[in-house]
Order: structure tokens, then C-alpha cells, then sequence
């Protein structure tokens, strides 16, 4: 008798939880918390610097970081999980073959010396031989038979074979869910990393101007036209401005290391950016254009779905658990004394099984069944109001991120003319190197917030990329090559 019992039917779904942190929208930036920080290190240290374009982050990233890799994993048990549960549907044939040698008691069986003398002469023997019959006897003996075996009906098992396969799709979604949140968290370290390559640029050029200004101050005080504080304030100045460079250079040495970190390269690689800064605007996106698009690309949505579907074919099996199961077996072989005359054995057998005192272990499932799927319905519907949020956010964030551009792009403008002015009239002798010093502090702050700004607006676009469910194939409509760089004021 085959009894086909599918024991893991009520925890198909634990796989799926493997995938919901594909679904956050931030991570801190740290790999022994958040898998998404950290890599599969595949590519090994070289000593020339390598150049690295956003697009060969993203692909390195997709190849290497952990967390997508972990997922990939994932995906394979649920796979793997599914075809042990269909070979509980298909047929099953196996050989057998045995050969070795067998003691028999007859004496245990009930045969004795009378009962023989009473059967030997109606073989024509004569009944004096049953003396000499050996009661304990050894055979050696050979078999060999194919055995078949086949589930012919059990509508439980068909129903827990397809929450496998709705469990194995929820698990591929979950998959291109960490994809995407790989494809966010490498672009926001490329534009980090960006951003601290911009801040050292512009630190580099106030240096150079602080250079320049310090130099007149002394030969000014030198030719006796100028108080030696002007001198002071100027070296000051220029003293400072080396501080905010070496600490520009520090983070951005860091924010490579953590790219390196993300995509699978040695974190002591060094590497060159080749993108630019990017900048550019985006075409206006209606929130109903845009709560379609998700809802049509969303990887996570396309996940519930399927965990929803998973729970309803695991509930129907509950019920289904009831209805009998019928299953069919056999065999056929060849058995005899090794050596000798080999004789032909079969056996064909149909078993119906019907559970009749099960009913504490049926409820149980099925109230198991109906929590689940209740539970998921609710997170379904969370997950609606969840994505009409963090579209509406995005769309927010990228109006005021683009705004905010376009004012910091005016005051870098406005700071460089007013340091040039102010450097004129210093120079000219109409004024000490005060003004100067106040323009550049000025110019600095706009610089900075101009590269924060577009920083923002970059990752505002990206973040709206991944709330739709397209970053991965769309990113560069988002951020595009051969963008316009920020105006580098003060050089």
C-alpha cells in the first residue's frame, strides 16, 4: 500500500519570506546588517586603477551582491521543492534484485515426520523417507522483479502541486524584486560616490583661489599696503579650505570603498569613474500613469499575487485532505534456487484510502489555510495603499528635488560673480580681504548644496524608477550618459 501524504503542504510559503526585504526602498550602509551592502567578491585585485561606468557597477552589482545572490538560492529551493512534490504524482518504477541464502524451519511452520509420512506416498515415495526429510533446511536463493507504483487519483496532492508552482513563480518575482532594490542601491552608491568627486573638485578649486589670494596678501603687506591681518585672515582661510579638502578626499576614497563593496570588487580596488555628474529633467508623470505602470512592473506586487494564490490552492487542499486517494501497485519478477529452474511472480494491487479519524488534524490545516490567506489579503491591500504613497512621495520628491536644482544652480552663479567682484576690489586696493573671505565661504555653501541638490534629484528619479518596478531595465531613461555636469564656480 502507497500512501502518498504531502507533509510540507502548509509550509510552502516560508520561502517567501525570504524575499520581503527585497521590498524596502532604504538601507543603512552597512553589509554585517544589510545584505544589500555586501557582495559575493568575484573579481580579483589589480593594480592599475579600473575604470568603471554606472552601467558596469549595475552589471557587476546584479552579478555579485549578496543579497541578489541569496535570492537566486532561494529561488532554486523553491524550484527544488516543487519537483519533490511532483514526483509524489508521477509514476515510479524501480528494480529489485536480491540473491543470498535462506534458512527455513519448517518444524516452526507446523510440518513434523508424521505429517510428512502422511503426503510422501501420494507423491509415490515411500512414507519411511520422512525420517530422513530435513526439517531445517538452507536454500540459496536469487530474485529479481520491477515494481510499479502510481497515485490515481488524490485531489489534494494536484492542489498542493499547484501552490508549489504559484510558490515557485512568487519566489522568481522575489528574485527580480532584489534585482531591482540592487540595481537602486549600486546607482545611489555610483551618485555617492559622484557627489563626494564633486566636492572635492570644488574643493580643489577654492584651494586654488585661497592660493592665489593668500599670495597677494603677502606681497601686499610686503609692499606695505595692506594691514598684516589681511595676511592672517588669508592664510586662515586658505588653511581651512586644505581641512575641507582633506576631509572631501576621505569620503570620497570611502564612497568607493563601498561601491566596491556592493558590486564584488576588492574593497582595496582602486577605481575611476567615468560618468559624469548627470543631470537632466524628467518628463511630467501623472500619479494614475503612474499607479498603473506599478502595478503592471512591480515585482513585489506580482510576488503577493502569487503568495495569494499559493494560500488559496493551500486551502483547497485542506479541504480536500477528506476525499479518498487511490493508488495503485505492483510488480513482476523471477524467483527461484540459484542456478536451478527460475519461475515467473507478479503481484497487481489497487488500494483505496479514506480517512475516517482524522478530523483534528483536517481543521487544524484548514484553520491554518484560512489565517494565511486572510493574512495575505491584508497584506495585499497594505501593499496597494503602501505603493499610492511611495508614488506620491516620489513624484513630491522629484518636483522639489528639481526646484531645489535650479535655486542652488542660481546661487553657485550668484556666489561666483560676488567673489569675483569682491576679489576685483581687493585686488584694486578699495577694500581688505574680509569680503573675500565671506564671498568664499558663501561660494563654498552654494557649491555644496548645488551637489547635494542634484544628488537628491538623482536619487529622487532613481527612487521613483524602483517604486514603478523598472529600475532594472530602465535605470538610464533615468539617469542618463553624457549628462551636463554642475557648474564648477570658483575656478
Amino acid at each position: 500500500m502507497m500512501a502518498l501524504r504531502f507533509s510540507g503542504r502548509l509550509g510552502l510559503a516560508v520561502l517567501l519570506g525570504a524575499g520581503s526585504a527585497a521590498f524596502g526602498q532604504a538601507n543603512p550602509n552597512n553589509s554585517t546588517q544589510n545584505n544589500y551592502m555586501g557582495s559575493v567578491q568575484a573579481v580579483s585585485l589589480t593594480p592599475d586603477a579600473k575604470k568603471l561606468s554606472l552601467d558596469d557597477a549595475i552589471q557587476l552589482g546584479i552579478a555579485n551582491n549578496l543579497a541578489l545572490t541569496l535570492a537566486r538560492e532561494n529561488q532554486k529551493q523553491a524550484t527544488a521543492q516543487r519537483e519533490q512534490l511532483v514526483n509524489a504524482l508521477l509514476p515510479n518504477i524501480s528494480a529489485h534484485a536480491e540473491r543470498g541464502a535462506h534458512q527455513y524451519n519448517l518444524k516452526a511452520d507446523g510440518f513434523n515426520t508424521a505429517l510428512f509420512e502422511q503426503f510422501l506416498p501420494a507423491l509415490g515415495l515411500p512414507a519411511s523417507d520422512a525420517a530422513a526429510f530435513p526439517l531445517v533446511a538452507t536454500v540459496d536463493e536469487t530474485v529479481g522483479q520491477l515494481n510499479l507504483s502510481q497515485a490515481l487519483f488524490t485531489w489534494e496532492g494536484w492542489d498542493v502541486w499547484k501552490a508549489a508552482k504559484s510558490n515557485e513563480k512568487a519566489a522568481y518575482y522575489n528574485t527580480q524584486s532584489s534585482r531591482g532594490l540592487v540595481v537602486l542601491d549600486v546607482g545611489t552608491a555610483y551618485l555617492q560616490a559622484l557627489e563626494a568627486s564633486a566636492q572635492v573638485d570644488y574643493a580643489q578649486a577654492l584651494l586654488k583661489t585661497d592660493e592665489t589670494l593668500l599670495y597677494q596678501a603677502q606681497e601686499e603687506h610686503k609692499a606695505g599696503t595692506a594691514a598684516n591681518l589681511d595676511e592672517l585672515r588669508a592664510r586662515v582661510q586658505y588653511q581651512t579650505q586644505q581641512q575641507t579638502l582633506i576631509a572631501d578626499q576621505n569620503a570620497f576614497e570611502k564612497a568607493k570603498v563601498a561601491l566596491n563593496r556592493e558590486i564584488g570588487l576588492d574593497p582595496g580596488q582602486k577605481i575611476e569613474l567615468t560618468d559624469a555628474t548627470p543631470y537632466s529633467d524628467l518628463a511630467a508623470l501623472t500619479i494614475e500613469d503612474a499607479r498603473q505602470k506599478a502595478y503592471a512592473n512591480r515585482q513585489d506586487f506580482q510576488s503577493m499575487r502569487a503568495q495569494m494564490l499559493t494560500a488559496h490552492l493551500e486551502h483547497r487542499a485542506a479541504k480536500h485532505e477528506r476525499y479518498p486517494s487511490l493508488t495503485f501497485s505492483g510488480n513482476y519478477g523471477v524467483t527461484g534456487v540459484t542456478g536451478q529452474v527460475y519461475h515467473g511472480t507478479f503481484s497487481a494491487m489497487g488500494t483505496l484510502s479514506i480517512p475516517i479519524f482524522n478530523e483534528a488534524q483536517f481543521r487544524g490545516d484548514r484553520d491554518v489555510a484560512v489565517a494565511q490567506e486572510d493574512e495575505l489579503q491584508t497584506q495585499f491591500h497594505d501593499l496597494e495603499a503602501k505603493i499610492d504613497q511611495q508614488l506620491r512621495d516620489s513624484l513630491l520628491d522629484l518636483k522639489t528635488a528639481s526646484e531645489l536644482v535650479k535655486v542652488a544652480h542660481s546661487n553657485v552663479d550668484l556666489a561666483t560673480t560676488a567673489l569675483e567682484q569682491t576679489t576685483d576690489r581687493f585686488q584694486a586696493g578699495v577694500d581688505d580681504n574680509l569680503p573675500v573671505v565671506q564671498a568664499q565661504s558663501t561660494l563654498a555653501q552654494a557649491q555644496t548644496q548645488y551637489v547635494n541638490s542634484v544628488y537628491q534629484f538623482n536619487q529622487a528619479k532613481l527612487g521613483l524608477a524602483r517604486n514603478l518596478g523598472i529600475i532594472d531595465t530602465q535605470y538610464r531613461n533615468y539617469v542618463p550618459q553624457n549628462s551636463a555636469v554642475p557648474p564648477q564656480g570658483g575656478k
